[in-house]
C-alpha cells in the first residue's frame, strides 16, 4: 500500500479548490472544496470554523477527512477571514444578530446538499459549533449527523446567571457604540496576542501556523469581538438553554470538549450532550486546550479516531456490491 504523503499545514492541498459563494443578499463568502479521494465517495462534510477563525487553520483535518474518502467543504462566516468585515474597522468581529449567520448557513446548506453525495454531515469548531446547534434547534438545517469541536454552547466568564450576564451586555451596547471592541487588543495589527497559545493548544508549531497564514494572507487578521457580538452571543446561548430546545434535536451529535478549555464552557457542553436525544460526548482534561483539532499528535490522533468511529456508527457506509 502506498503511504500517503505528509500534510503541509501551510499550503492549500493539491486537490482543494478555493472559490466564493453568495448569500441570499449577495454577500460574497469564501469556500474551499475537496472532491473526495475515493470512489465511491464516503459522503460529504461541511465544516465551519470559530470566531475570528479561518479555514486555513484546519487544513490538516480537512485534508485528513478527504483522504479518508469524504468530500469536504469549508466556509468562512460572513464578516470573518477573507469574507469582509461588518463593523467599522478591519479587525473587529461584529455581527448584528446570530440569525444572520444561521440564515447564511441554511443558504449554503440547501445549495450544498444538492451538489454533493450523502450522507451529509455538518461539523464546526467553537462559535461554528454554536451556530450549527442554533440552526438545528431553529430547524434551518437537517443533516444526517453532526460533530462539534469545543463548541461554544456556553461561554467562560464570571460565575453569574446567564440572564444577568446578558443584561450587562445589553447595557454595554446602550452606553456606547455597539460596534466597539469588547476587550483590549494592544498588540500590533496582525500580531497574535502574547500568552494566547496557552488558551488554544499545547503544540507550538500548529499554533504558529496561524501567524504564518496571517502574514501570508493579511485579510485573515481579526481581533476582539464587538459588544454587539457579546450581547447576541449571550442571547443565543439563552435560546439553547430554553427547555425543550436541544431535546427536540433528533439527529446524532458528537460533542468533543475539554475541561481545560478557558474560552467556552465545558460544563455547558456536558449538559448539552445529556439533553440531546442522540448526543455523544468525548471529553479531555488538561492535556487539551480549546483548539482540540490543532493539539499535539497524541491528543489530536485520539480525536480524529473518535470522530471516525462516530461517523461509522451514525452514518455507516453503504455496502458495496
Amino acid at each position: 500500500m502506498t503511504k500517503s504523503p505528509p500534510i503541509d499545514r501551510r499550503a492549500i492541498p493539491p486537490l482543494a479548490v478555493e472559490s466564493q459563494w453568495h448569500a441570499a443578499d449577495g454577500h460574497a463568502l469564501r469556500r474551499i472544496d475537496w472532491p473526495g479521494a475515493r470512489s465511491p465517495v464516503r459522503g460529504s462534510i461541511l465544516f465551519l470554523p470559530g470566531r475570528g477563525d479561518c479555514y486555513e487553520k484546519y487544513l490538516e483535518s480537512l485534508e485528513q477527512w478527504h483522504r479518508a474518502g469524504w468530500r469536504v467543504t469549508a466556509s468562512d462566516w460572513r464578516g470573518q477571514a477573507g469574507s469582509g468585515r461588518l463593523g467599522k474597522d478591519a479587525v473587529t468581529g461584529h455581527i448584528d444578530d446570530f440569525d444572520t449567520w444561521t440564515d447564511d448557513l441554511a443558504h449554503i446548506w440547501n445549495q450544498w446538499v444538492n451538489e454533493v453525495p450523502g450522507p451529509h454531515v455538518l461539523a464546526g469548531h467553537s462559535m461554528g459549533g454554536h451556530l450549527i446547534m442554533r440552526a438545528l434547534v431553529d430547524g434551518k438545517v437537517q443533516p444526517d449527523a453532526v460533530f462539534l469541536s469545543a463548541p461554544m454552547l456556553g461561554m467562560q466568564g464570571p460565575p453569574l446567571p446567564l440572564p444577568f450576564l446578558h443584561l450587562v451586555a445589553v447595557l454595554m451596547t446602550k452606553i456606547g457604540d455597539p460596534t466597539r471592541q469588547a476587550w483590549k487588543w494592544s498588540e500590533k495589527p496582525g500580531e497574535l496576542p502574547a500568552h494566547r497559545a496557552n488558551l488554544l493548544t499545547h503544540d507550538p508549531d500548529r499554533y504558529f501556523d496561524e501567524q504564518w497564514w496571517r502574514d501570508t494572507r493579511p485579510e485573515l487578521v481579526m481581533g476582539p469581538a464587538s459588544w454587539k457580538w457579546v450581547e447576541r452571543a449571550y442571547a443565543s446561548c439563552r435560546r439553547l438553554e430554553q427547555p425543550g430546545a436541544l431535546e427536540a434535536v433528533g439527529i446524532p451529535v458528537l460533542i468533543v470538549s475539554t475541561s481545560g478549555d478557558k474560552l467556552v464552557s465545558h460544563e455547558a457542553n456536558v449538559r448539552a450532550a445529556k439533553r440531546l436525544p442522540k448526543g455523544e460526548l468525548v471529553t479531555f482534561g488538561e492535556e487539551a486546550h480549546h483548539e482540540i483539532l490543532r493539539e499535539v499528535d497524541d491528543v489530536r490522533d485520539r480525536i480524529m479516531r473518535e470522530i471516525a468511529i462516530f461517523l461509522d456508527e451514525a452514518v455507516p457506509q453503504a455496502p458495496q456490491g
